[in-house]
């Protein structure tokens, strides 16, 4: 089985195209909740089932794989390498990488049929989950079981900065919007110290977490939410000195990125996938390198592991729809 790249802007150029021309199956659905109405929830797990008919199941020669496009897609082509070869043993496939450039576009491209297996972040999860029929399976795991990050307020470590209610009349990182740790959670979490984000202090999107963390060390930003799990990651690779940054608040824990696959799969094919996942050696992969605070992947439930973040977002106002997603890939 061989794994391929496929090149970013002509699979965006066709992920854009055809993300929303397909037509809706037509089904005789008793609940769909937040879902799309192309997808069906009878079981009420809040995820889109399995179509009934198997004439509607896809089983592709060749399944394309991504990875959230929160830091440089390009870096971790080779770190889920290993990953994808265990993946391709296991289904009898070729295993493609799709580098998603955008939350949208990885959304899109998991609504059109084009991706078949992906790992996305946690504030895009519920968005992939209602509009593109994205069933989350595992997600990875810390030594304790736990599968947490948190939101990170950082500063520079000279940064006159020391609580939340400090950031009146500065410069202060997003990620961009949808992004939990990095917009919707702040933009919730931060009411309860006095601070309307936007109101009380300037939001510059930054783009990526990475963008974010690396412009409060060089001074761009006076601020920035930012997941624990990317900046402890960028740390543990040199980015920065390790008393270059303050952390002024931090969060409860937020599920990490869910790994799932779409939901119109043949069944069997679904569970593959799932099996790859729990058996892949992680101690012994490039993944366990780029991630070190994992020890592997553990099965998740959507309806309990982001009801929180569903609480965040709906909070904020968020409905999922197809002009809320056009807003996920904005970077400015």
């Amino acid at each position: 089985m061989s794994i391929r790249s496929i090149p970013t802007r002509a699979a965006a150029l066709a992920v854009l195209a055809f993300a929303f021309c397909l037509p809706a199956a037509a089904q005789t659905c008793s609940n769909r909740g937040d879902l799309d109405a192309r997808y069906c929830d009878e079981n009420r797990d809040l995820v889109a089932d399995t179509p009934k008919n198997p004439k509607d199941w896809q089983d592709p020669a060749t399944l394309v794989f991504s990875y959230t496009p929160v830091e440089d897609p390009a870096v971790y082509e080779n770190v889920f390498d290993g990953l994808m070869q265990h993946i391709a043993k296991l289904t009898g496939k070729r295993v493609k990488w799709f580098p998603a450039e955008s939350y949208a576009a990885q959304v899109e491209a998991m609504r059109s049929g084009r991706l078949h297996i992906a790992g996305v972040a946690a504030g895009p999860t519920p968005y992939a989950v209602n509009l593109a029929g994205f069933v989350p399976l595992v997600a990875m795991q810390h030594a304790d079981g736990t599968i947490g990050y948190t939101l990170q307020l950082i500063v520079r470590k000279d940064s006159p900065i020391t609580k939340v209610a400090d950031l009146k009349g500065k410069r202060v990182a997003h990620v961009s919007p949808s992004s939990n740790s990095g917009d919707t959670a702040p933009r919730v979490l931060f009411r309860q110290f006095g601070i309307e984000p936007g109101k009380d202090y300037e939001i510059v999107f930054s783009g990526k977490h990475d963008n974010s963390v690396m412009g409060v060390v060089n001074g761009d930003y006076d601020a920035a939410p930012v997941a624990s799990s990317v900046k402890d990651r960028m740390q543990g690779r040199g980015m920065f000195k390790p008393d270059a940054l303050r952390v002024v608040y931090e969060s409860q824990p937020f599920p990490r990125t869910a790994y799932g696959v779409a939901y119109n799969l043949k069944p069997e094919l679904q569970a593959k996938i799932k099996e790859a996942f729990l058996t892949f050696d992680f101690k012994n992969s490039a993944l366990a390198k780029e991630f070190k605070d994992v020890s592997g992947f553990k099965a998740v439930d959507y309806a309990s592991g982001w009801k929180d973040i569903r609480l965040i977002q709906s909070q904020s106002g968020i409905h999922y729809t197809q002009d809320s997603l056009s807003k996920l890939g904005n970077k400015e």
